[in-house]
Formats: C-alpha cells, sequence, structure tokens
C-alpha cells in the first residue's frame, strides 16, 4: 500500500494476509494461491506488509479485550490513513473481527471472505476452470469454518466453488449451521488442550474421514492445521488431503 500511494495508484482490494497467511509454512501456500488468482483475473490488489499486524481476534477470544483494542485501534489508523474500502481475507477469524468488531472502533469497510470473491469472479467469467482438472469426479468434503458459517452465515460460496470442479460434493453428518468446531477457534489454537478423552480436531476428522472423501476442504488456515493433523492421527496422509478452497481452484485453473 505504501508502495502503490508513491505511485499515486488506488488498489481496488486490500488483501489481508492475517499472522497464519505471513508466518505458517502451509498457510503461505493458501496466501500464494489466493494472490495467483487475483493476479489472473487482473484484480488490482495490494498488502499492508510491515504495517499488516495481527487483527486482535486471539486476544479478545481469550478474553483481553484491552490488548485486542489495542490492536484493533493501530490497525484501523493504517487503514484509514491509507483510505481503504474494500478487504478480502484468506481467514474467517480476520474476516469475522474485521466485518463485525472494527465498525464500532471507527473501522468502515466492506470485508469478504476469500471463498465469496473468487466465486464472484467464476460468476463474472474471469477464470475457467479446465472441467474441474486434477478434481474432477473426486469425493471432496467441505468442513465450514465456523466464522464463516454460523458466525457470519455464509454457507454457499465455497460450496459454489467445489461444484465448480465437477468433483462429487459430499457432506459430513455435521455440517453448514450444525458443523462442528475443529477445535482452534476461540485461542485454542495456542494452548494446551482441558482435560477429556479426546481431542476435537480428532472427533471433527472422523466426520470427515467417514465421507470416504479423498479431498478435505477448508476455508481457514486454523481448520486447515487442524484437519490436517487429524488425519495424520489416522495415518490416511497417503490417502485424504486437505486443502484450502483458493489451492483447489488455482490448481483446477492450471494458475
Amino acid at each position: 500500500m505504501a508502495e502503490c500511494l508513491a505511485t499515486g495508484e488506488v488498489p481496488e482490494v486490500l488483501f489481508w494476509v492475517g499472522c497464519a497467511g505471513s508466518f505458517d509454512d502451509r498457510a503461505k501456500k493458501i496466501t500464494k494461491a489466493i494472490a495467483r488468482i487475483l493476479n489472473h483475473c487482473d484484480v488490482s490488489f495490494a498488502i499492508l506488509g510491515q504495517e499488516e499486524s495481527c487483527t486482535g481476534d486471539p486476544a479478545k477470544r481469550a478474553g483481553n479485550e484491552f490488548l485486542f483494542q489495542m490492536m484493533a485501534m493501530q490497525n484501523i489508523q493504517v487503514l484509514n490513513g491509507y483510505e481503504v474500502k474494500k478487504i478480502v481475507t484468506g481467514c474467517p477469524h480476520c474476516f469475522n473481527t474485521l466485518k463485525n468488531e472494527y465498525p464500532s472502533l471507527g473501522g468502515q469497510y466492506e470485508v469478504v471472505h476469500h471463498t465469496q470473491l473468487i466465486n464472484e469472479l467464476i460468476q463474472e467469467g474471469r477464470i475457467t476452470l479446465q472441467g474441474g482438472g486434477a478434481f474432477q469426479g473426486k469425493k471432496i468434503t467441505f468442513h465450514d469454518p465456523c466464522y464463516l458459517g454460523r458466525g457470519n452465515g455464509e454457507y454457499e460460496a465455497p460450496r459454489a466453488l467445489i461444484q465448480k470442479l465437477d468433483a462429487e460434493l459430499v457432506e459430513m453428518k455435521r455440517s453448514r449451521a450444525n458443523g462442528l468446531c475443529c477445535g482452534a477457534g476461540g485461542a485454542q489454537m495456542f494452548k494446551e488442550a482441558e482435560p477429556g478423552n479426546k481431542e476435537v480436531n480428532i472427533e471433527r476428522t472422523e466426520d470427515a474421514l467417514a465421507t470416504n472423501a479423498t479431498v478435505v476442504a477448508a476455508g481457514c488456515p486454523f481448520c486447515n492445521t487442524m484437519l490436517t493433523d487429524g488425519v495424520k492421527h489416522f495415518e490416511k496422509e497417503n490417502q485424504v488431503i486437505v486443502k484450502d478452497v483458493a489451492e483447489l481452484i488455482a490448481e483446477a485453473a492450471d494458475l
């Protein structure tokens, strides 16, 4: 964004990369897939780079409202300084926080999740899929991220993208509004599990494996990590792959 400002360019969209998308090696691949799609569709976008910091979601969910507001105000100052209007995120946690928590602190933006934006681009004919590519005819199940599904009511966009792959979309017994958390939300990603007889991600992976799908699609870097760990727990890495919806589209369109 700093470079755009220097040249007088006003990007159409700010891509909010997020902490996972910036620092987690697995999530970086999702970030690159989203960037390849945006570039392919000639969507003018920019990132904040070093000026982007955590939205404050984990701090807020862990109960530290003071720290959350400090982080949010810092981000809002940067975003408003660049007169940002539209933001796309690769993470439902960032999506939810920017969309629903920032307005009351002075941050008013149009915020979309990457599956929503990619779905719009396909509807506009800006991406053409070659008959589903590598995923044609495969069984794919989609895990609803909590903050995309129940939190913001978006169930259709990711499913519409999977169906564009000419794949068979199979639903888990708990899906959409009845979906089960992967176990990482509410800052649980960063702490040890509480006493119990089973990890949440193991329970959720059982739901995914019960569909006999060969691809588990996710729309969140946290969910991706938890489901990947679950598949490894059951030693099914050679039979089942976990991919973000953006990665499926980028691979099918050969980007």
